[in-house]
């Protein structure tokens, strides 16, 4: 583990785990210039051990790493309780891969290669989220969702969600009533406006498995699919 010192009094600590030393290199020099303070870790045996030893405003980790792979260090840092911010640096394009990353516990995905200008942007939106004003508890109908705990509940019994399950439910539960169409997830809860290929997949599958776990059986269904639009969360006006 390698910790490099921002300028003084920035309070923002990046860990940035990557085994590819041009890379790593790289990005510490960039996160240094925007004067943060950059932890780097080069397998994902250190970068758990990092994880569980410090305090990190955000984690840039990679896919493939020697030791076990970024996956497995999210996956063990979720199974702690660890909601820091984390994107991942992948070569993988399927959405089977985004898919499964995002339910592992991503915020956010970038495809190597990539420019550092998209990056930290894609960085301050994360770091953005998590300071993000409003009520801590949000309802609908006997649906609530504590924004604080991130923890979500239908008629008093715990609903298990993965943190995208819970950024995509607190997005609709402050749309509540309203339209939410796929661009608007893309654009504020994946934070993707430029893309050669569209998120439509990925965010259907993540809706899906959502609402499997908000509504199940029930009589009384939450999440409505406005066809050829999005989705609508609120209970049904007919």
């Amino acid at each position: 583990m390698m910790i490099m010192n921002a300028a003084p009094g920035s309070p923002l600590r990046v860990l940035v785990v990557e085994d590819e030393v041009k890379t790593r290199a790289s990005l510490v020099e960039g996160f240094q210039l925007e004067g943060w303070v950059v932890v780097t870790a080069s397998t994902g045996i250190e970068a758990v051990r990092c994880v569980n030893e410090g305090c990190f405003d955000l984690i840039v980790l990679d896919w493939m790493l020697p030791g076990c792979d970024g996956m497995e260090v999210l996956r063990q840092a979720r199974a702690r309780g660890h909601r820091t911010p984390v994107l991942m640096l992948t070569a993988r394009g399927e959405v089977e891969d985004r898919v499964a990353g995002l339910d592992g516990g991503a915020d956010d995905f970038l495809a190597k290669p990539f420019a550092f200008a998209e990056l930290i942007a894609r960085c301050r939106a994360l770091l953005r989220r998590q300071v993000l004003s409003g009520a801590t508890l949000l309802r609908c109908a006997d649906l609530q969702l504590d924004t604080r705990a991130r923890v979500a509940m239908r008629s008093g019994d715990e609903i298990l969600l993965t943190p995208r399950e819970v950024d995509v439910l607190e997005y609709m539960m402050r749309y509540q009533n309203q339209v939410v169409t796929r661009e608007m997830l893309e654009r504020d809860v994946w934070r993707q406006t430029k893309r050669f290929t569209s998120l439509d997949n990925v965010i259907d599958v993540q809706i899906m498995r959502l609402r499997r776990k908000v509504d199940g059986d029930r009589a009384d269904p939450l999440i409505h699919t406005i066809r050829g639009i999005g989705y609508r969360l609120g209970k049904d006006p007919g």
